[in-house]
């Protein structure tokens, strides 16, 4: 079993309103990218695979990131839908969609307490499904030969860390508002299981001229 190290993408459109419009990097992102990258390679990180989302948010930030490595691309590392299924809630249980962070930040555990729950009927996949998706494709890449470095988005984040340390929703609602973008997290095998050993990490960001790049969306 080899150890895993996540990514969030870069800083996307984080002013849009749909799935389409959302899923492109902003210029800030292009740079957050570009910085992780030039860190893995100063400190000489060793990663042995490359894996991605199909996301143009994942392959960009993969291909800013410049790691010479030809990335694995899987739809099942994508991330869950947020803007379709606030949409849904909207729709069919009348809570507004958020409309500034601060709302924002409580919005989110509610759509998650609503789609784990099958109370969102326009969802486009089932919390159970994400659950088991995301499950089966992060034991798929401990199994491979070597450090694997994956691609990913919050939601997916979140809900792996709510699967390695029992988080119930709430927890992993607040988990998923406080990934910053091109953050790492590292899981790493413990007695034949993954166990979270690093999370939320941006070394390549804490200079001072550089925490202006800190973001969350």
């Amino acid at each position: 079993m080899s150890h895993i190290t996540l990514i969030r993408h870069g800083q996307a459109n984080s002013g849009a309103q749909d799935e389409a419009s959302y899923d492109k990097l902003s210029s800030l992102g292009h740079q957050q990218s570009a910085w992780l990258g030039a860190h893995l390679r100063e400190r000489g990180q060793h990663h042995a695979r490359l894996y991605t989302g199909t996301l143009k948010r994942h392959i960009e930030t993969a291909a800013a990131m410049n790691t010479g490595m030809e990335p694995t691309r899987d739809a099942r590392l994508n991330e869950l839908e947020y803007l379709t299924l606030a949409r849904a809630l909207e729709r069919e249980h009348g809570i507004p969609f958020p409309n500034d962070n601060a709302s924002f930040a409580t919005h989110l555990p509610q759509v998650f307490q609503y789609w784990q729950d099958d109370k969102i009927d326009g969802a486009p996949e089932r919390f159970a499904d994400f659950e088991s998706r995301v499950s089966a494709v992060l034991a798929e890449i401990a199994g491979g030969d070597g450090p694997a470095l994956v691609v990913t988005s919050g939601g997916l984040i979140s809900m792996a860390m709510r699967q390695l340390l029992r988080l119930d929703i709430t927890a992993m609602a607040q988990m998923a508002l406080a990934i910053y973008n091109t953050s790492q997290h590292r899981l790493f095998p413990i007695g034949g299981t993954l166990s979270p050993t690093m999370f939320n990490a941006i070394p390549h960001l804490e200079d001072p001229d550089r925490h202006y790049a800190q973001t969350h969306v």
